[in-house]
């Protein structure tokens, strides 16, 4: 019986990499497994909306640092279909927990079914509804180790200041597609991106928030890492 060709990753989300380097990255710093490969095939059958999925050499490193860092505690805004999660809560220590805040059902029915397939759905909690009201349920306490955020880009700053809040002192707190496909340069050609203005803005507030150290990464679609003071 002939074997199954695996899933091939998605094209490149960054838009600096051509295909060969991209591929050449994979092969070289740890590509999609069998799981994450499966996870990423479901995502591409939903069409267009793929691209909201992050990279796999992104999810790499996120499991890389939940790794390094010791996090036990964990939370996302925006899950997607579920692959930032499943990187995020192989990286988690021992008895780690990730919560997970999303509104659409669809998309998490299928990270809940990738999630079980991995080992990983009882490290996982996921809360379906407005991120915000969710977020306002949380006990105002430093009860995180990491965070990463990949919403709605209007609603950024508020998401932004509630995970803070809740990050412990030298947590690290994440926010994805602060690049915007190279159009953070020049926003001012896209009049009409309400998303694009909400990332400039919040880009530009962390830079001079004194409460963080910022570093930022051209991974993916660009990567804000800010550690809390």
């Amino acid at each position: 019986m002939p074997d199954t060709p695996s899933p091939q990753p998605a094209p490149p989300k960054s838009f600096f990499l051509d295909p060969d380097l991209h591929g050449y990255i994979l092969s070289h710093g740890g590509g999609p497994d069998e799981a994450q490969q499966a996870l990423i095939a479901a995502t591409q059958a939903l069409g267009s909306v793929a691209r909201m999925q992050i990279p796999p050499e992104q999810g790499v490193f996120m499991e890389w640092l939940a790794r390094v860092m010791g996090a036990r505690r964990a939370i996302e805004v925006g899950a997607f279909t579920g692959y930032s999660a499943l990187c995020l809560a192989r990286g988690l220590g021992s008895g780690g927990r990730l919560l997970c805040l999303d509104l659409n059902e669809a998309w998490t029915r299928i990270a809940r079914t990738h999630w079980r397939r991995a080992g990983l759905a009882d490290r996982i909690t996921l809360r379906l509804g407005p991120a915000a009201a969710s977020l306002a349920t949380l006990p105002q306490e430093p009860m995180f180790d990491l965070g990463f955020i990949d919403a709605d880009k209007e609603n950024g700053r508020l998401y932004y200041e509630e995970v803070l809040a809740r990050l412990r002192p030298g947590g690290v707190l994440m926010l994805d597609n602060v690049l915007w496909g190279g159009k953070v340069v020049e926003p001012r050609q896209h009049p009409g991106d309400a998303s694009l203005q909400a990332i400039c803005e919040l880009n530009d507030f962390a830079a001079t928030d004194a409460r963080v150290q910022a570093s930022f990464l051209p991974l993916g679609d660009g990567l804000l890492l800010l550690r809390k003071r």
